[in-house]
């Protein structure tokens, strides 16, 4: 089929393209694996193909866990995608491979506008030597400690935002006698604890790796966070606990607890909730109706500080890739900045309330995004929306220091070393120092393989 003249038709677009001889098609890999999140996305690109006659948008889904060596198989055979939609690391990853288009990518992150973006999620994707994004920053989650206003509010307590806040909260609303616990935190050896640990050690400035890729794990400030952690231990519900005791939440019997923003439908909606509410997960809750005030009592600190601010959370981008058809990338270009646009964006974002959270500050504002289908956000009201979403501000994790990737953080993260350390301390009271040396020792036998 021969092209048609291409003319946007959409202002925000921002991009001329210009003919050429046969129909361009542009392949979009992403990481929206479920039917109906497939179904959305292709609408989207229905749409973007009837205002740009003779261009064709080919969506194909990709395991997230398979996408690496999908990636790889692409790049020898010579055949990558135009654009992918992969969390921030992966979109590092490829950057350091030298696959990445990264001043095409970066034209359509100054196209849609710098100062839109929460700044924390561009720190993630900024490539540090030559000042460009490896990814333009799309949804993602924050993790935080979410929490009853209303008890915190008749008990005169500050919202749960520093460490000495916590400390202060988690101890005056514990009541075991009561079946009532201070907070919840992870103790049992998986990667519930490590997302936990890692909030804390960042909000104290206590990292795996210094900008040199030097492991620095065993150091003072992570001994105050294994410390820490373990002092908070004695508020959570007994034994090796999990994700799993949000049900104390849920049944009126907990008063903080850390969780991504994935819990808002949890909290608002019964029929989510149920699976929460009942006896089965946990003997010595007895069960409890649905809380349809919880929604308006409950608060979320995205951010938590200590020596320094930290949001814990992932972030999923589009990372345009190398191509040398100036045509196709062209028409890339314009349907990145097409994604971004306010329909787009809320559409993407209502596919998983508070699991895809928009990375454009003024449209997580509207009216649109608010209005879920579900009715999910209009339950926490506005302000707590932009307060949810303003973790993005700053959003920080292990494995990039100073906006550079250090994969054998993953391998790390894969080893569970960190749950393994927190278990070994908490659960079988191991001596701080020589959990955390054991940990180094693992790390160590880790990195030199």
């Amino acid at each position: 089929m021969k092209l048609k003249t291409l003319t946007l038709g959409l202002t925000a677009a921002g991009l001329t393209l210009s003919t050429v001889a046969q129909a361009t098609t542009v392949e979009y890999w992403t990481t929206q694996t479920q039917s109906d999140r497939l179904q959305t996305l292709e609408v989207m690109a229905d749409v973007f193909e009837a205002l740009n006659p003779g261009v064709d948008i080919k969506v194909v889904a990709i395991d997230e866990n398979d996408m690496p060596t999908q990636i790889a198989a692409a790049a020898a055979s010579r055949t990558l995608p135009d654009v992918v939609e992969v969390d921030s690391n992966l979109s590092l990853a490829f950057a350091e491979q030298g696959i990445v288009d990264l001043k095409a990518t970066t034209a359509v992150v100054e196209a849609v506008g710098k100062d839109r973006f929460y700044q924390g999620a561009l720190t993630l994707v900024e490539e540090p030597n030559k000042g460009e994004y490896v990814s333009l920053p799309y949804s993602g989650w924050v993790q935080g400690i979410w929490y009853r206003a209303d008890w915190f509010e008749d008990a005169g307590l500050e919202p749960p935002t520093n460490w000495n806040n916590i400390r202060k909260a988690a101890a005056y609303f514990n009541k075991p006698e009561d079946n009532q616990y201070g907070i919840l935190i992870g103790t049992k050896a998986d990667s519930y604890a490590e997302q936990v640990y890692t909030q804390l050690a960042l909000s104290n400035d206590a990292g795996q790796f210094d900008k040199s890729g030097n492991l620095i794990f065993n150091s003072e400030k992570q001994k105050e966070v294994l410390d820490f952690y373990k002092e908070l231990s004695q508020y959570t519900p007994p034994g090796p606990q999990t994700w799993r005791a949000r049900d104390y939440y849920l049944q009126g019997k907990l008063a903080m607890f850390f969780y991504s923003t994935y819990i808002m439908d949890d909290i608002a909606l019964a029929e989510v909730a149920a699976s929460s509410l009942g006896t089965e997960n946990f003997s010595d809750l007895k069960g409890a109706a649905f809380d349809q005030n919880l929604v308006k009592n409950t608060r979320l600190s995205p951010t938590i500080t200590n020596s320094s601010a930290s949001t814990f959370g992932t972030l999923v981008g589009f990372s345009i890739m190398k191509n040398d058809n100036q045509a196709e990338l062209d028409v890339t270009k314009a349907f990145v900045e097409y994604m971004n646009e306010r329909d787009q964006v809320v559409a993407y974002s209502h596919m998983a309330p508070g699991g895809h959270l928009p990375m454009l500050r003024d449209i997580a504002e509207t009216e649109e995004f608010l209005n879920d289908p579900k009715g999910i956000f209009a339950g926490y009201g506005k302000e707590s929306i932009k307060e949810i979403i303003s973790g993005f501000e700053n959003i920080r994790n292990f494995s990039i220091v100073n906006g550079k990737a250090f994969p054998k953080s993953g391998e790390i993260f894969s080893k569970q070393i960190i749950p393994r350390m927190i278990y070994s301390s908490v659960i079988e009271n191991k001596d701080t120092q020589k959990s955390l040396d054991w940990a180094e020792g693992e790390m160590k036998q880790l990195i030199a393989k």
